[in-house]
């Protein structure tokens, strides 16, 4: 290993990266096939997904690129609230990428200014990655995918990736010493509440429930899945739980900056009651995947999740609703209390 592809990833692991890897821009080349493999299983996420060639042409919008360093950092170490398990997937409880007061942002700006003092250039994207994330970290032999689609290292899957391109060409590779799927296991894809994940390795966006929750999901009252969305009111958890490669995986050690503070003013309940303003200034810039636009989702999201398991003390919420600011949420009040006959 080159000796500053060595101080790169040392430094990294000082600064708390579970893993480290370098891989040459080139080695992004076969993304463009699984990506055409994937379109091919499931054409309907072609819109969705057309947007992922760039990564495979990075030099296009990066002339000077020339490496990627990928890193893996755990976050199964937090304490998550008991209960907010199955109302909001627990990546998004203790999502460090735009979170200032987390010590993983900063631990991550750090690493970034190291690369820079050793007279790198550096580019990178916090929110949804500079490149394919997975695909770079595989390459890296930082990990595997499995079945679930999610990447692993010997920690389990509750991890997430970051990347940074640079401007010389380095390598740091690793060779992976996790053991592959059991042949016949499928319990991810049994557990999968819409069969979003249909078969191994395979995904369809438009019916995943962390999608539902987020990106699509916009007419619940008419969303085919609505049922098959459970509790959840962000994001999905199913396939990871399930998983017996991550059994024992998460070690609650740590508490994550302001979790239990706003895990106190969260429970359907009490999103069907927080003003506009809160949704606004509190819980979007946490939860940023629904736009400060669309926060009203969250309401909507709340009265799906009553619907699908019912108690009499929603009741009061739900036509409480009715009388919301927002067309959309009353709307589902009123489907609600049909729906449940109230």
């Amino acid at each position: 290993m080159d000796s500053l592809a060595k101080q790169i990833k040392n430094a990294a692991l000082n600064m708390g990266y579970e893993k480290c890897g370098i891989i040459k821009i080139s080695d992004m080349t076969g993304y463009e096939e699984k990506l055409n493999e994937r379109i091919q299983r499931i054409p309907e996420i072609k819109p969705y997904y057309e947007g992922f060639y760039r990564f495979v042409h990075l030099q296009d919008t990066y002339p000077w690129a020339k490496s990627i360093v990928i890193c893996v950092r755990q976050y199964g170490k937090y304490n998550i609230p008991e209960h907010l398990e199955g109302l909001i997937a627990k990546y998004y409880l203790v999502d460090s990428r735009r979170d200032e007061n987390s010590e993983d942002f900063q631990d991550s700006l750090k690493f970034e200014a190291y690369m820079q003092e050793l007279g790198l250039k550096t580019a990178t994207e916090r929110k949804f990655g500079i490149t394919a994330l997975r695909w770079a970290a595989l390459k890296a032999g930082l990990g595997i995918v499995r079945k679930n689609n999610f990447f692993y290292t010997e920690s389990g899957s509750w991890a997430y990736l970051e990347a940074w391109l640079i401007d010389k060409e380095l390598e740091a590779i690793e060779i992976p010493k996790i053991k592959e799927c059991p042949e016949k296991c499928n319990l991810c894809i049994k557990s999968c509440p819409t069969s979003s994940l249909s078969e191994p390795y395979t995904m369809n966006r438009s019916s995943c429930v962390s999608c539902l929750t987020t990106w699509e999901g916009w007419d619940l009252p008419h969303e085919k899945f609505n049922k098959e969305m459970g509790s959840w009111v962000f994001g999905c958890d199913v396939c990871q739980d399930v998983c017996p490669m991550n059994k024992g995986t998460w070690n609650a050690e740590e508490e994550f900056p302001r979790l239990s503070e706003l895990s106190k003013q969260i429970s359907l309940e009490k999103i069907l009651q927080m003003d506009y303003t809160f949704l606004e200034n509190v819980m979007q810039p946490k939860f940023w995947y629904i736009e400060k636009h669309n926060v009203w989702k969250w309401k909507t999201n709340a009265i799906n999740a009553m619907v699908n398991d019912y108690k009499e003390q929603y009741r009061e919420y739900i036509f409480h609703a009715c009388n919301d600011s927002n067309v959309k949420v009353r709307e589902m009040a009123e489907w609600a209390i049909k729906k449940l006959n109230l």
